[in-house]
């Protein structure tokens, strides 16, 4: 991990490619964030006693996708929102990824969508897929809305208005807060909101944070580089205080306060949710780390290497979240 000032003396260094370098790095995280679904389940479910859905491991990777697709663009829109704010900021931008975070979130929906069309079975054949049985059930709704909503996002992403793409994100966060609670659950509204707070938070906090790096080294070293990761660690903290108060009042939702321990160790849910609980720890120790460079040390921009590593780590609490909606849930003692 290196400062944006370093990369830019590599770049002159035609004996070295930092760009390959990186990509390299970017495709072994997200190899190894990959493992964290299609292993995970068989980790957290040994000894339970519980059964998990057939091909619980390939819905976890491909909710944990659908999640980071939400995070990219919405990120990407928060961050430069934040950067008009800064006067003197340097007109340039780092090149926008919506369009494939969008277009990986609409094929992640789809194949979700047709799981849903089987009755949340996994389909072996095309013959098995029932398109039209969507419409008669409230998650096959929820999971068309979801893939028209990233086929919308995508479109809007490359038109002349790609602020637009919110509004089609929006929903999609909409539908997941609902998905997560059917009707059939205790006061269902109440955990779709808090649900709909956690994950817009968590878009744009992981998304945001991504994007104001990327700026950073697209502004080689400026001093508004300094100015747009503190404006963005102020809300970020208000984020994560939001984050954490959703977080558990959702938990204590699932597993009442006095069988929270029993469950967070005999249950696979319980032991997914423990393993995010230290992940999130994690991040907030290195994002603080960070805050701290960022006030104190002679250049503000040391804080981007513990920055990068936040990233880092939110990649890895993002797979374990897709792999904690598609396990079983935990029986609510009384």
């Amino acid at each position: 991990m290196s400062r944006p000032s370093a990369d830019a003396a590599d770049a002159d260094d035609p004996a070295r490619r930092p760009g390959t370098g990186r990509a390299v790095a970017v495709l072994v995280l997200a190899a190894l964030a990959a493992l964290i679904p299609l292993l995970g389940p068989s980790a957290a479910l040994d000894g339970t006693g519980e059964a998990a859905a057939p091909g619980v491991g390939g819905i976890a990777l491909l909710r944990g996708v659908l999640f980071a697709a939400l995070c990219v663009p919405l990120g990407e829109l928060f961050v430069l929102r934040l950067a008009r704010l800064l006067p003197g900021a340097p007109p340039e931008r780092p090149r926008s990824w919506a369009a494939f975070a969008n277009a990986a979130g609409f094929a992640a929906a789809l194949v979700l969508a047709s799981v849903v069309a089987t009755g949340n079975l996994v389909p072996h054949r095309l013959g098995e897929i029932d398109p039209g049985g969507l419409y008669d059930s409230r998650d096959g709704r929820l999971a068309l809305l979801e893939v028209n909503a990233f086929l919308a996002a995508a479109l809007c992403s490359r038109s002349r208005r790609p602020a637009a793409q919110v509004w089609p994100l929006s929903a999609v966060v909409v539908a997941e807060a609902l998905r997560a609670h059917p009707v059939t659950e205790q006061s269902p509204l109440t955990g779709s909101g808090l649900t709909l707070v956690h994950l817009t938070c968590a878009a744009l906090w992981v998304g945001g944070l991504l994007h104001a790096l990327r700026t950073l080294r697209r502004w080689q070293g400026d001093a508004a580089g300094a100015a747009l990761l503190g404006l963005y660690a102020r809300v970020a903290a208000v984020l994560l205080a939001a984050l954490t108060a959703t977080g558990v009042c959702s938990a204590l939702r699932r597993m009442p306060a006095a069988t929270i321990l029993d469950q967070l160790t005999t249950t696979a849910y319980g032991r997914t949710l423990l393993a995010k609980v230290v992940l999130v720890a994690a991040v907030a120790v290195l994002a603080l780390r960070a805050r701290i460079r960022l006030r104190r040390a002679a250049d503000p921009l040391t804080a981007y290497a513990p920055a990068r590593a936040e990233v880092t780590a939110l990649g890895a609490v993002i797979a374990v979240s897709g792999l904690l909606t598609a396990l079983p849930l935990p029986i609510r003692w009384s």
